[in-house]
Formats: structure tokens, C-alpha cells, sequence
């Protein structure tokens, strides 16, 4: 009997154990896509923190400009009612959150019991449920207000009353709902309701409510001082509207030129147009799809998802616990422990084929990289926006999002912003697209053409965030990157649309959250 080839015997074990870890790869991740079906979206937080600049900028008299000029900035900025815009804003999302919380099992009477069965409701749902709850409550409170300050009281009373009788509103938000009917409806004012008026609301809110208060117990210069003050606070939220509202859509007018003029030239030049013309030498590949398998499912999600929560979590590590700086340092450590395995794998499995074909990995410092960087984000801009609006109507708020987004969101701590920054602006184009465009899409083009490569790619590349609501934007965004870097053959093309365009969003919640 012929002895047994121990390089077959070991090609086996490997695909044997690719197998495995393919297959509880797979598990984990259809478990977090799954999980985020119930989640909310941050976009619709977003929304209502754009909406809250928006109301703070309607207060500004336009103080310093011509007479005939602030008209017509307040009419582009602010529209013809503020207060009603961002009451028909509020509204769409109490009816997510209302349809979420439906979806999560309402419960009349104990939050740890379904209505149907008694049975208890698992623990995800119910936190799922106790936040659709409370962020329900919460839109009524200002709903409320917002329906005071348009000489609405009786809808104002409705709404605070829910809230006030409500089973499952927090402590704080009855209390609010209480002091806010004590104040309008019986016109009556406790020593401690300023305290708490300015703990529990803020910005144009707790201005409005603290108004009130000062009216009821006659403190007319107090009340003149505060709404001095909201002017000063108006014209600084006014500019902040102008960054985040108009910016992008000065880039997507742009992006739609770009796509306009780039539209023309394929109808007039055909195969000589820029995007017809044939980019450099096709990719040659030398390692075939195991090697593609290996790189994509240990190097980024088995490292990523699995393997580095263990350690981590066997070591006691965690940034729930930590402090603002703590958690966002603990983040981009997290990040660049996971580029380091996902890279190291990558190195491993293509160090057999050194020397590597020409044109593979190639980042090279050049102006053509970089206008056809910032040339993809502004294309990027006006497609994005029409695939976040399909995008909403397929998943009405809910699909979850991104972790971080929601941190950022939150985070005050300048020290931390700049770490997340960096994760996100710098850390994430790097290794992201030295993995999913450096790697993965020329492997592709071995089994199929450039463009299924493209797609296939920013198919995955989108999968890999573990939203499910992200999947259709993400995909264009990365068949967007990988359009861009078959064009270039430089890594630095996709490298530069990607930091723009996490640090357009990084840049919008910083200012949005501050």
C-alpha cells in the first residue's frame, strides 16, 4: 500500500477546520443580523436632533441683518413654520416607535409577561420594548410643548396626561408631565420645579417650559433675561443648521453634475469614456478561492467577531464599564487589535505567492488618487441620499445601525471625540479597504468579471457591519469604492472616499450631539 501523502492529509485538516469555523461564523453572524431586526435605527435620532437645532434657530429674531434680508435667510434655513415641521417630524417617529413597541408585544400590564401567553418575554425584546416605551413617552412630553407653544392646550393636556397616567413612563418623565399640567393648566408653581425643568429637558424645551414658569409666578426679568439668552444660543444653533443641512447638499449638487457630465461623455465617447475606457492590465491571482475563504472568514470575522470578544471578555475587558475616554480608547484598540489579526492572516495566506503579482495592494500618493477620492465621495452623496430614502420605507426606523453612531451621539468629551474620530476617519479606511478592496475584490475577478466582482464584493462588505437596515446603503457605498479603485488600481482612491466620508458623518454627529 502506498504511503499516505501528508500534504494532502494536511490540506484536509485545513479545510476541515474552515469548515468549522465557516460554519460557526455563519451561526454568529445570522445571530447579530437577526438581532438587529428589533433594533431602531440612529437615523431616526438623528432626525430629531437635527429637528432640535431647528427649532432652538426658529427663535432668533435675525438681530444685526437688514430688514429684507433675514426674511428670506429664515424662509430657506427654517421654512414657513418651524414649530410645524418639527412637529410633523416628531410625530413620524412616535408612529416607529409605536409600531416597534406593537411589534415587541405590548404589554398592558407587566413588562416580563406577553399579553397572549404570561409567558415571559426574552430579555432582548424586553429591553427592546421598555425602550420603544420610554422614547414614546418622551416624544409626547415635547410634543406637548410643542403643541403649547402654538396655542394648542387642550392637545398640549392630552399628551402630558398619557404620560402622567402611563403604566410603563419612567419616574422622571411622569414627574415632567406633572410640573408641565401643574404649570399651563392650573397655573401653579413649586420652589422646586426650576431645578427640575432644567435637569430633565433641554434646549428649546426646557426654554419653553421655564417661560412658562416665570410667567406663572411673575418674574418678568427673569424671563427676559432667559429669552436674551436663547437668542445668543439661536444664532450659534443657526449656524450649526447651515453646516449640517446645507453642506451635504452643496456636495450632492456637485455629485449630480459629476454624474451628469460623466453620463455624457459614455454617450458621446463609448468605450473611450472615462468609465468605458479599459483601466490597466487586468489583476492576475495567483491563490485560489480557499485562500480568498481563509483571508475573509478567520482574517475579519472570525478574528473580529468571535476569537477577540473571547480574549478580551476571559480578560475582564470590557468599555462598558469605563469612562467616556476609557470607552472610546478601548474602541480603537478593539479596532486595531481586530486590523492586526484580520491583517496577519492576510499576510500569512499570501505570503506562499511572494512575489506578488504587479498592481496588487498598490497605494501610491498621487493627485488622480485623490480627485477621484473626493470625486467618488461627491457622486457617493446624491446616490446615497435616494437609497436612504428607499431605505427608510423598507424598514420604517427599525434594522438597527451602527453602535458607535449612537455613542458619538452622546459623547460630550472632546479627548473622546477626537479617539473616535480617528477610529473611524483613519483606522477603519485603512484596513477596511486594504482587506474588502485591496484583497477580496481583484481575488474575485479570477471566478468572474470586474463588475459581479464589485458588486459581490460591496455585497460583503456591507454584511459585514451586521445591520440589517445598512446592507442597501452599504453596498452602494461599497460598489461605489470598488468602481473607483478598479479605475485607479490605487488603493489610496478608495482609502480617501472612505475617511470622507466617516468623517462627513463623524462631523455631523459632533455637531448634531453638541
Amino acid at each position: 500500500m502506498a504511503p499516505s501523502d501528508p500534504t494532502a492529509s494536511g490540506l484536509s485538516l485545513k479545510r476541515l477546520a474552515l469548515i468549522v469555523v465557516t460554519a460557526l461564523v455563519s451561526l454568529v453572524l445570522a445571530q447579530s443580523l437577526f438581532n438587529s431586526l428589533t433594533e431602531p435605527q440612529v437615523a431616526s435620532q438623528l432626525q430629531l436632533y437635527q429637528t432640535d437645532l431647528l427649532l432652538e434657530s426658529s427663535a432668533w429674531d435675525g438681530a444685526g441683518l437688514p430688514p429684507d434680508q433675514w426674511p428670506l435667510l429664515r424662509q430657506g434655513l427654517l421654512g414657513e413654520d418651524p414649530i410645524a415641521t418639527a412637529q410633523k417630524q416628531y410625530k413620524s417617529v412616535r408612529e416607529e416607535a409605536t409600531a416597534l413597541a406593537q411589534e415587541a408585544s405590548p404589554l398592558p400590564a407587566n413588562l416580563g409577561e406577553s399579553a397572549n401567553d404570561g409567558k415571559p418575554l426574552p430579555r432582548r425584546q424586553q429591553t427592546a420594548l421598555a425602550q420603544q416605551q420610554t422614547l414614546i413617552a418622551e416624544l409626547d412630553v415635547r410634543l406637548g410643548l410643542m403643541d403649547a407653544a402654538q396655542d394648542q392646550l387642550p392637545a398640549a393636556l392630552d399628551r402630558w396626561s398619557q404620560v402622567q397616567t402611563s403604566d410603563t413612563a419612567p419616574d422622571a418623565l411622569i414627574r415632567t408631565a406633572t410640573t408641565l399640567i401643574r404649570l399651563w393648566d392650573e397655573k401653579t408653581a413649586l420652589p422646586e420645579d426650576e431645578a427640575w425643568l432644567r435637569q430633565s429637558l433641554k434646549g428649546w424645551f426646557e426654554t419653553r417650559a421655564l417661560e412658562q414658569l416665570y410667567r406663572v409666578e411673575n418674574r418678568e426679568g427673569d424671563r427676559q433675561q432667559l429669552l436674551d439668552q436663547e437668542q445668543i444660543a439661536a444664532q450659534d444653533q443657526l449656524v450649526k443648521l447651515a453646516i449640517v443641512g446645507t453642506l451635504p447638499v452643496l456636495g450632492a449638487v456637485l455629485g449630480i453634475g459629476i454624474l451628469l457630465g460623466l453620463g455624457i461623455q459614455w454617450f458621446l465617447k463609448g468605450n473611450r469614456s472615462l468609465l468605458r475606457r479599459p483601466a490597466s492590465p487586468e489583476w492576475v491571482i495567483p491563490w485560489d478561492g480557499e485562500t480568498i475563504w481563509q483571508v475573509l472568514i478567520v482574517g475579519f470575522f472570525f478574528v473580529g467577531q468571535i476569537l477577540l470578544p473571547l480574549l478580551l471578555g476571559g480578560l475582564g475587558l470590557s468599555g462598558a464599564a469605563l469612562s467616556s475616554r476609557g470607552r472610546a480608547i478601548f474602541s480603537l484598540t478593539y479596532y486595531l487589535l481586530m486590523s492586526a489579526g484580520g491583517l496577519g492572516v492576510l499576510w500569512l495566506s499570501v505570503r506562499p505567492y511572494r512575489p506578488l503579482p504587479e498592481g496588487l495592494f498598490r497605494i501610491r500618493l498621487s493627485l488622480p488618487g485623490l480627485l477621484w477620492g473626493a470625486g467618488g465621495y461627491l457622486v457617493a452623496l446624491p446616490l446615497m441620499l435616494m437609497v436612504a430614502l428607499v431605505n427608510q420605507q423598507i424598514w420604517q426606523g427599525q434594522g438597527g445601525s451602527n453602535p458607535l453612531l449612537q455613542t458619538v451621539l452622546e459623547e460630550q468629551d472632546p479627548v473622546a471625540l477626537i479617539v473616535f474620530f480617528t477610529t473611524a476617519a483613519i483606522a477603519a479606511p485603512l484596513f477596511e479597504e486594504t482587506l474588502f478592496r485591496g484583497f477580496l475584490l481583484p481575488s474575485l475577478t479570477k471566478y468572474m468579471g470586474v463588475g459581479w466582482a464589485v458588486g459581490l464584493s460591496g455585497l460583503i462588505f456591507a454584511a459585514a457591519h451586521l445591520s440589517l437596515s445598512e446592507v442597501l446603503p452599504l453596498t452602494l457605498l461599497g460598489c461605489i469604492l470598488g468602481i473607483v479603485y478598479s479605475r485607479t488600481r490605487n488603493l489610496l482612491s478608495p482609502m480617501v472616499l472612505h475617511s470622507l466620508w466617516n468623517s462627513a458623518t463623524m462631523l455631523g454627529l459632533f455637531i448634531l450631539g453638541g
